[in-house]
């Protein structure tokens, strides 16, 4: 469990009404004390996530959220982050008292769920309190106070999730044996001590394919390549950020690809994260660029995303542009706020398949054009990168 990364985890999110018992309920499943339970209606006042094993579905992420029935002004900002929850949810457990009658905002959470195919559990809580409340269709009766219908909800959890083919991130571009070349620059942004994740996964399918992964810095690439050489080299994998001083040092025969993009054909659609690569080329002086981040890493001198990002932008188009930018689980586009011209996403390591696909439908929906950091890099270094085969196209000497 304590290998697996979030962003590789089953989320789960409880919803339901004030004192509906969504908090006793999480507890239950969990079999220990995650969420606060009180009579007090509201008590939970935002989305709290924990990553936790629940037997038999294994590593996964629970939420819970406020009530779907808070009422105010901060009530209304507490429900609308509520069902943004939604978003990056593979499984919604909707908690209803036993013998309580569905709200709006219940069957609000229905519908959603099903708008968005996430599969939906109706748990009739507090069963202990009326044991002899009918039950509807694949609903399940649940007291957190006795036990009554706890396995049965776990089965039923666990039972949908959603079977997806595995998604490889290199597995499919190699083959047992092949060496394959992992660029990793050590600056100042680079954590102490250790590989950033989308370096340490790549590095691990490689060995669970039977590869040779050769990691080097940029400085080092030339030297380990020709010790290698070169027509034994399948690809190289750099950190965006090196793509120049790597296309240079890397003989031109050894295709290469960048971390990002690997990430971004496994998490989103590199196909169309490819074709926003063409709004750079428009912006226009005065725009608006949102770069937005999937993680809340401390942000040190020389990062990527707040100085390199926007530099190597303003140099590339030559445009007086603006610059906004996100991290974690906010998102501000489609949220009624003003629209970037672009967007800039990174490679979303630390996020699903499913959030990193829903904000490519939300940037879609406004008419955003969206790219990925690997995809927008190499374009302004003058690398196309191509999405039917995940390598850039190199330059030419």
């Amino acid at each position: 469990m304590n290998s697996t990364p979030v962003a590789n985890r089953v989320r789960i999110a409880f919803f339901g009404r004030r004192n509906a018992g969504k908090s006793s309920l999480i507890n239950a499943v969990a079999s220990q004390s995650v969420a606060i339970v009180s009579d007090v209606p509201g008590t939970t006042t935002d989305p709290v996530s924990k990553t936790m094993e629940i037997l038999p579905l294994g590593p996964c992420v629970v939420t819970d959220t406020a009530g779907l029935d808070d009422t105010g002004a901060l009530g209304e900002l507490r429900v609308k982050r509520t069902l943004a929850v939604l978003e990056v949810s593979d499984i919604a457990v909707l908690a209803v008292p036993c013998g309580a009658e569905a709200t709006e905002e219940d069957r609000r959470v229905v519908a959603d769920c099903r708008a968005r195919n996430v599969p939906v559990i109706v748990a009739r809580t507090k069963r202990d309190l009326a044991p002899d409340a009918p039950l509807g269709e694949g609903e399940i009766a649940v007291s957190a106070a006795t036990g009554e219908g706890v396995d049965t909800l776990r089965a039923a959890i666990a039972a949908a999730v959603p079977q997806e083919p595995p998604r490889p991130l290199v597995a499919d571009l190699v083959e047992r044996g092949d060496v394959v070349v992992c660029v990793c620059p050590i600056d100042a942004a680079a954590p102490k001590g250790r590989l950033i994740l989308p370096q340490q996964q790549t590095i691990r399918e490689l060995l669970e394919c039977g590869c040779a992964a050769l990691v080097c810095r940029p400085s080092e690439l030339k030297a380990i390549v020709a010790r290698v050489g070169p027509g034994n080299v399948k690809f190289a994998v750099t950190d965006s950020q090196a793509f120049a001083e790597v296309d240079a040092a890397l003989p031109k025969e050894i295709p290469l690809t960048s971390f990002s993009i690997l990430f971004a054909r496994l998490k989103g659609d590199l196909k169309s994260l490819c074709a926003g690569a063409d709004a750079i080329k428009s912006l226009k002086d005065g725009d608006t660029v949102l770069v937005s981040e999937g993680c809340t890493h401390r942000r040190q001198c020389g990062d990527i995303g707040t100085v390199k990002l926007p530099a190597w932008l303003r140099k590339f188009t030559g445009r007086d542009l603006k610059f906004v930018f996100s991290s974690g689980g906010t998102f501000p586009v489609g949220d009624g706020g003003p629209l970037p011209a672009l967007v800039v996403h990174c490679g979303g390591c630390m996020l699903t398949r499913r959030a990193v696909m829903a904000r490519i439908a939300r940037c879609e929906a406004a008419g955003v054009p969206v790219v990925n950091y690997g995809v927008a890099i190499a374009l302004m270094h003058g690398i196309k990168a191509h999405p039917e085969t995940c390598m850039v196209e190199r330059c030419a000497k």
